[in-house]
């Protein structure tokens, strides 16, 4: 199917905002629920981080491959899977919905909608965390597309739920859910002050994953993104 911009970037918009309100959302509940376990409150926060991609990439990946993430939209662009036409329109979408989404949460909640963080996250350990969590999602998502697009959805979901866990920083991977995480003084923020160096790592992360995934699966390559008004890259 082939979809115009302005569809393709509500898809970006929407399906970003509602990865937010997930994010954010399910870890306000998690920490009132929780009553000071922080283990009980992150698997509720990562179990409905995973189920939601699972159900946004099916929803949105045929319109706009369902991206949702700055650095997946530039790997896509980088191998000619997006058009570089479409890349700033893109990011714009998703950095709108993204917060969007936390606003969605904070009203959803009854909590003030402007909020900055003050929770820390920084260091080595959760710099390499990061960086191992976006080579692994750019990896698992050039994977699936090269080989079995269908289980994109269910392996991005799964991907992640489980980089929560094994990753020091908890696997944000995604430099616009980072940004928009410094708007919420909530379970999932992080501090303004941290970001920068989190979004470096995840680039890094980002093209070491496409220098592996062009290795393990060279000639992959939809030129069909190359325009833009083919249909939407590999859902993302």
């Amino acid at each position: 199917m082939s979809t115009s911009l302005p569809g393709r970037l509500l898809a970006e918009a929407l399906g970003t905002a509602l990865l937010l309100a997930t994010v954010v959302g399910s870890g306000i509940m998690a920490a009132q629920l929780a009553q000071g376990n922080i283990a009980l409150a992150l698997l509720c926060n990562a179990l409905p981080t995973g189920a939601m991609l699972v159900v946004l990439i099916t929803m949105f990946g045929a319109v706009s491959g369902a991206h949702f993430n700055p650095a997946v939209s530039f790997v896509m662009a980088l191998d000619r899977r997006l058009a570089w036409s479409l890349l700033l329109p893109y990011l714009a979408a998703q950095m709108g919905g993204a917060i969007l989404g936390i606003w969605l949460a904070h009203a959803m909640f009854d909590l003030p909608l402007l909020q900055v963080s003050t929770t820390i996250r920084t260091g080595p350990g959760q710099w390499l965390g990061e960086a191992v969590a976006t080579f692994g999602l750019v990896l698992v998502i050039l994977a699936c597309a090269a080989q079995a697009p269908k289980t994109t959805p269910a392996a991005v979901g799964l991907y992640i739920f489980a980089a929560y866990w094994f990753t020091s920083s908890t696997s944000f991977a995604n430099p616009v859910v980072t940004v928009a995480r410094a708007l919420t003084n909530t379970f999932a923020g992080i501090a303004p002050a941290d970001t920068s160096a989190f979004i470096a790592a995840q680039m890094a992360g980002a093209m070491l994953g496409l220098i592996a995934g062009r290795i393990l699966w060279p000639g992959a390559i939809s030129t069909d993104a190359l325009q833009p008004s083919a249909a939407p890259p590999p859902p993302a």
